[in-house]
């Protein structure tokens, strides 16, 4: 009998959950067993995930710079990865204002249906931390953005997963300087890393047979803590803009795909489908990281030397279906609340959500402090913005599940695309195979 494909499982335990939260929440006592019994196990498997991120990040790049043999290669690959995350997170955000000018969910909303929803979110504890989150990151100095990436304490940078684009840097300076000298000193420490790298892609291979039981546990856990059903209904119409904005910027990702590369985006989809789910189940690309350079590497064929850095990068700095929400949530809270927009400050907006985008913790509700920072840049008054978030907090957590699956599917592709440009894109795994065993 042949074994159902990891996508098709993770779905299964997907579903599963969603059924098993809704069934449990008839129970009076049933979200406290969801909460102790269930829900540890998808908290273990995501930390499961984080803790091979940062070695894995280590090893993959240093392995990948150090086989270049020629520095100019890693140059150009550095370029057209910043190019390209900028270059979409342009046409996310373009999309995202495109559709709630077109749709403008917030005209609709009834006084009735505001009134209820400020006076049950606006003094929540977590509305007023991304708020004070937003205003700390603002009076940051110009550089200071620089300044952080490069560590003074690489243990310490390595101890936490917020440190990412320092591990990177640190990796990335190791890789050059393994390249500049000679070959025979060099090779212990490459040998190293090489077998490093192989032992954590069999970790995330071990820690990845759990995946539908855990999915199972993460789900079962969002249904059961979800607000309150009448709220979401009433949201309906923002909430479908921003996913149908989602859904478009997908299909931009395989439109360039296909121009770019000439793969098919219907062989593309399943291969990263586990990564997909996971990022849906976790609303992380950081706890994701590693499953997608998994896939990205074996599945879809791109050399390690593009993936390990393109996606530990895209993780980081490219969060186009966070910018998309942004768009979409800053133009429908002006519409709610009736704060009249002109043309200058919704470029303005465009500007300020790709510059908060940068450096944005890859971590479940991230986007809503990078929302408060693009609100005040357009003039938002400073007294309504926690009435503002309370509008849209009821749904930011299935949204964040959303938009953090195009995160991850925008780091694929823009990995695809540059592999395909510096020549370093192959036949994946399954093919190479068959043509060893011919």
């Amino acid at each position: 009998m042949r074994k159902l494909e990891l996508h098709w499982q993770i779905l299964l335990g997907m579903a599963s959950g969603v059924v098993f939260g809704y069934l449990v929440t008839s129970w009076s006592g049933g979200k406290d067993f969801v909460s102790d019994w269930v829900a540890p196990v998808g908290t273990i498997f995501i930390n499961l995930l984080k803790l091979i991120a940062i070695p894995l990040i280590l090893a993959s790049l240093v392995k990948g710079i150090s086989d270049l043999k020629d520095i100019s290669k890693f140059k150009n690959i550095g370029f057209r990865t910043i190019g390209m995350y900028i270059f979409t997170t342009i046409i996310a955000i373009s999309v995202g204002l495109g559709l709630v000018n077109l749709i403008e969910p917030g005209k609709g909303l009834p006084q009735a249906t505001i009134n209820q929803m400020v006076s049950t979110y606006t003094d929540n504890s977590e509305i007023s931390g991304k708020i004070s989150e937003a205003h700390h990151q603002k009076e940051s100095g110009p550089l200071d953005f620089v300044v952080d990436i490069v560590p003074d304490n690489i243990f310490a940078a390595m101890s936490d997963n917020g440190s990412m684009l320092q591990v990177i840097f640190f990796a990335i300076l190791l890789g050059i300087c393994l390249l500049l000298i000679s070959e025979e000193k060099a090779k212990p420490l490459k040998i190293f890393f090489d077998s490093l790298n192989e032992v954590i892609l069999k970790m995330v291979d071990v820690i990845m047979l759990t995946a539908p039981f855990a999915v199972f546990a993460l789900l079962a856990n969002v249904v059961v803590s979800a607000d309150n059903p009448e709220i979401l209904e009433k949201l309906l119409f923002y909430t479908l803009t921003v996913i149908l904005g989602l859904i478009l910027m997908v299909a931009v990702y395989l439109l360039i795909l296909y121009i770019v590369t000439k793969r098919s985006p219907f062989s593309f989809i399943p291969k990263i489908a586990p990564a997909q789910l996971l990022a849906f189940s976790t609303s992380s690309s950081a706890a994701t990281l590693p499953v997608t350079m998994e896939r990205v590497s074996e599945h879809v064929g791109v050399d390690e030397e593009v993936s390990s850095f393109v996606l530990p990068v895209g993780a980081t700095i490219n969060m186009d279906g966070t910018s998309l929400y942004q768009a979409v949530a800053a133009v429908f809270i002006a519409q709610a609340l009736k704060f009249p927009l002109d043309f200058t400050q919704q470029l303005t907006i465009v500007f300020t959500a790709l510059l908060a985008s940068i450096g944005s913790a890859a971590v479940p509700g991230a986007g809503m402090v990078m929302l408060v920072i693009v609100l005040e840049s357009i003039g938002f008054p400073s007294d309504r913005l926690a009435v503002g978030l309370a509008l849209i907090f009821a749904v930011d957590r299935p949204l964040d599940m959303c938009r953090t699956v195009v995160n991850v599917t925008g780091d694929a592709v823009v990995a695809t695309v540059v592999g395909k440009s510096v020549g370093l894109l192959h036949p994946p795994i399954e093919k190479r195979l068959k043509k060893t065993y011919r």
